[in-house]
């Protein structure tokens, strides 16, 4: 296959041919990327605000919110709205600028990530070589912005849950990159794009889950830590530390914090159906659907439904990672803290190294199927 035009050349492209400079074109094109990625992630949190609370409801044999509009779906509108119009209150001995500048450093880089995430062949911002690598590197940035929260409010719960959450954060990110890496290796490329169509041309069968299945397990529950999700909801345990780095937040700065916690979760969940489960690929290739039924494949309807189809896929594999994580909320306990950590440096760190060592000998043994 091809590879495929990103949103940023075909956008320019078209300004271009209605007779605007390239200069005006690129220009017109800046403000776009920050305004599809608010929107689209916004969007993606308030969906899953409302699963979480419909599906934690029948998890607990009970109805959850259903008022605020039909069956609760504004109960996360209403929510945010709140939050907008709550006091902002700053502690009066706490550091103004630090306590103010922490969610932004916190949600900054989770909004930025979905830069890389492809939606279609030629459905993503911008197709960058490096986009796992520029992912990572992001994420390390927020537990800069959680450490601020954390010293700047003058509260020692805060301080506890920033440490926490540093210490949370590094211990995971190795063992999440380890298991990247092992895809990435497959691949030979860094490139969300890249990697999806090293899994395309056989449907469900060239999937990277039948290849990393280690891989697999290990990201999802490195990536769980570095989302702070239960059962390693430890920087914010409410039982031991009140609420962790956000106890003295209030109003649209701790707003900042749930946004970027939700947009996190997502944002794994599209990394783990792009790099595990063939992306927008459907597991049935299309091009045998299309010979069954002898359709043009060159035909402008066909794209549009290739292209619709390949939304769909993506956002419905990455809601059932989201469906996983909701349910280990209420069915696995919390650990502590040094349980927490020895799972992250004795018994996910080697099984990563393995992990990526035996994924380079059955490339090298097995060049066919391991993407050599």
């Amino acid at each position: 296959m091809t590879p495929g035009i990103d949103l940023q050349q075909r956008f320019i492209e078209t300004l271009r041919d209605l007779g605007l400079p390239q200069g005006v074109a690129k220009v017109a094109w800046l403000p776009l990327p920050m305004i599809l990625i608010i929107i689209g992630a916004t969007l993606g949190v308030l969906v899953t605000v409302w699963l979480e609370r419909k599906i934690s409801a029948a998890a607990q044999q009970r109805i959850g919110p259903e008022f605020a509009g039909p069956l609760g779906i504004l109960q996360a509108v209403a929510d945010g709205l709140k939050l907008v119009f709550k006091a902002d209150i700053v502690p009066a001995k706490a550091d103004p600028w630090l306590f103010t500048l922490a969610p932004v450093i916190v949600v900054f880089p989770a909004f930025l990530s979905y830069l890389i995430v492809p939606f279609g062949q030629n459905l993503l911002i911008s197709n960058v070589g490096i986009g796992i690598f520029l992912w990572i590197s992001l994420s390390s940035i927020a537990p800069i912005g959680l450490m601020m929260a954390g010293y700047s409010s003058n509260n020692k719960y805060s301080l506890l849950g920033g440490l926490r959450a540093v210490a949370q954060s590094i211990s995971y990110e190795v063992p999440l990159a380890l298991a990247v890496l092992a895809v990435v290796m497959m691949s030979n490329s860094l490139s969300t794009i890249d990697i999806v169509e090293q899994q395309s041309g056989y449907g469900i069968l060239g999937w990277n889950v039948w290849r990393q299945p280690i891989g697999l397990i290990l990201f999802w529950i490195a990536a769980l830590a570095e989302t702070e999700r239960l059962p390693f909801d430890l920087p914010e345990a409410e039982e031991e530390l009140v609420a962790g780095y956000q106890t003295e937040y209030s109003g649209m700065k701790f707003g900042l914090f749930y946004v970027a916690s939700y947009v996190n979760l997502v944002l794994s969940a599209l990394l783990a159906s792009i790099l595990y489960f063939g992306g927008w690929d459907f597991p049935i290739p299309l091009t045998v659907v299309s010979g069954w039924l002898s359709i043009n494949e060159t035909g402008p309807i066909f794209q549009i439904v290739v292209a619709s189809l390949g939304i769909t896929m993506t956002l419905l594999k990455a809601y059932f990672f989201v469906f996983l994580a909701i349910l280990l909320r209420w069915t696995v306990p919390r650990v502590r803290i040094d349980q927490l950590l020895d799972l992250g440096w004795k018994f996910l760190l080697p099984i990563g190294l393995v992990n990526l060592l035996l994924t380079a000998g059955l490339k090298l043994a097995f060049p066919f199927a391991f993407g050599g």
